[in-house]
C-alpha cells in the first residue's frame, strides 16, 4: 500500500528518476575517439543575396551595401560613376556573411553545405539567392565558392495589429551549396604512427583501448602517452596503408571508464546516478510538515424582529490545520549498492525532490563519494 502511494507522489511530482546500475557497455574505438589531424576546416566568406521583396539592407544604415554593390557591377562590366554611388538604392539586396566546414579529405568538385547570415539591417532572407562567394581558409585562400538559393525555414506574417513569425528570417542555408575547388594536401598512408585523441580524457579508458589495440594486432604497437592520447607505430605489414590499420582499429570494442558522478536538474526534478557512485555509512532523518486551508462559506440570517433592510449575508471561514508527518531514521550502510540506496529512501517516503536535497546533504558530510553536478 505504501509503495502505491509513493508511486502516485512520483508520478504526481512530475519528476523523473534514472538510476544507471548496469555493466558498462564496450563501445568502439571509433565512438571513444578521434584520429589527431583529421578535422574540419571552417571557411568563411562575404557575399550578396538578391531577389529579396524590399527586406534588404537600407542604404542609409548600411554604406558598405552600397559600395558591395557598386564593385560587383564594376566586375560585371557595368560602371558605376563615383557620384552617383552614394544615391543607388537597392532594397532587394542584403549583404550577408557565408560560413562552412570543408571535411577531411574533401576533393574537388565535392559539395559542402553553407550557412547564410544577415550582415546589414535586412529584416528577411526569404526567397533570396546568394551570389557567387569565394569562401577562405585561416590562412586566406580560396578553398570553395558558394552560389544558389537560400531555404530559412519559416515565414513571417504581419496584420495590422500583430504579426506571426516562425524561425529566423536573416539566418539561412543552402544545402550543397558550395563546391570545393581546391584540396588539402594530406597523404595519410605514409604515416609512420597514427595518434588516437579520446574525445573525454580519461587514464583508464585510454589504457584500455591501448590494450584492446595490443590484443587486436598481437603486437606492441600501441602506447599510452597520457589520459587522452594514445599513439600507435604503424607494423610493417601496414606501411604505405594506413587506412586499413585505422578500418581494423575502429572496429575494436573497449569497455571506458567514467568518473563517479551525480547529475541533478532541480527545474524538473531529475536526478542521474552512475553506477560507480559509492556512499559511506550515513543516517538519514526525513520529516513532513504539511499546512491545510479549507474555505466554508458561512451563511448568516437576520435575528427576530431585525431591521428591514437587514438581509441575508454570506460569511467566509477559513480553517488553518498544521501538522507533521511522522519522522523517520534511515541508516545506509558502508558500500551498499544504489539499488539498496533507493529502496531505502523509498521506505522513508522520499520524493525525487526530497532525494536532491538529500545527496546534497550527504556531499556536504562527506559520505557522498561521487561528483555532484547541478545543470
Amino acid at each position: 500500500m505504501f509503495k502505491d502511494k509513493f508511486a502516485i507522489k512520483f508520478c504526481a511530482g512530475l519528476a523523473l528518476l534514472f538510476f544507471l546500475t548496469g555493466s558498462v557497455e564496450a563501445a568502439r574505438i571509433k565512438d571513444l575517439s578521434g584520429i589527431k589531424g583529421v578535422r574540419n576546416n571552417q571557411l568563411i566568406g562575404f557575399g550578396l543575396v538578391i531577389g529579396l521583396t524590399k527586406t534588404g539592407d537600407s542604404a542609409v544604415n548600411v554604406f558598405f551595401s552600397i559600395q558591395a554593390i557598386a564593385s560587383m557591377l564594376k566586375k560585371l562590366g557595368v560602371t558605376v560613376p563615383t557620384a552617383e554611388v552614394g544615391q543607388l538604392q537597392f532594397k532587394n539586396i542584403a549583404t550577408v556573411i557565408v560560413t562552412a566546414d570543408l571535411p577531411p579529405f574533401a576533393k574537388q568538385g565535392d559539395s559542402i553545405d553553407v550557412t547564410v547570415s544577415s550582415l546589414g539591417d535586412a529584416k528577411s532572407l526569404q526567397g533570396g539567392t546568394l551570389l557567387m562567394t569565394p569562401l577562405k581558409g585561416s590562412d586566406n585562400n580560396t578553398y570553395a565558392v558558394a552560389q544558389g538559393p537560400i531555404s530559412i525555414g519559416g515565414f513571417a506574417v504581419q496584420g495590422g495589429g500583430r504579426g506571426v513569425q516562425k524561425n529566423h528570417l536573416t539566418v539561412g542555408r543552402i544545402s550543397s551549396g558550395a563546391l570545393v575547388e581546391k584540396e588539402i594536401k594530406y597523404n595519410f598512408n605514409v604515416k609512420d604512427e597514427i595518434i588516437l585523441a579520446l574525445k573525454k580524457t580519461d587514464f583508464t579508458t585510454a589504457s584500455r583501448i591501448a590494450k584492446a589495440i595490443n590484443n587486436n594486432m598481437k603486437d606492441e604497437i600501441a602506447f599510452m602517452i597520457d589520459g587522452g592520447t594514445v599513439r600507435v607505430s604503424i607494423p610493417e605489414f601496414y606501411k604505405n596503408n594506413a587506412s586499413n590499420l585505422v578500418t581494423k582499429i575502429e572496429s575494436i570494442d573497449v569497455a571506458p571508464d567514467s568518473q563517479a558522478k551525480v547529475i541533478i536538474d532541480e527545474r524538473t526534478g531529475t536526478v542521474v546516478m552512475g553506477e560507480n557512485v559509492k556512499i559511506s555509512s550515513v543516517a538519514v532523518a526525513h520529516g513532513s510538515l504539511f499546512v491545510q486551508i479549507k474555505e466554508e462559506p458561512v451563511v448568516s440570517q437576520p435575528p427576530p424582529l431585525a431591521p428591514e433592510n437587514a438581509g441575508t449575508v454570506v460569511l467566509p471561514r477559513t480553517r488553518v490545520s498544521v501538522g507533521e508527518g511522522q519522522d523517520k531514521l534511515l541508516v545506509i550502510p558502508k558500500s551498499v549498492s544504489l539499488g539498496d540506496v533507493v529502496q531505502g529512501l523509498n521506505s522513508i517516503g522520499v520524493t525525487p525532490r526530497d532525494l536532491i536535497s538529500i545527496l546534497q546533504a550527504i556531499k556536504s558530510s562527506g559520505a557522498l563519494h561521487a561528483r555532484l553536478e547541478l545543470i
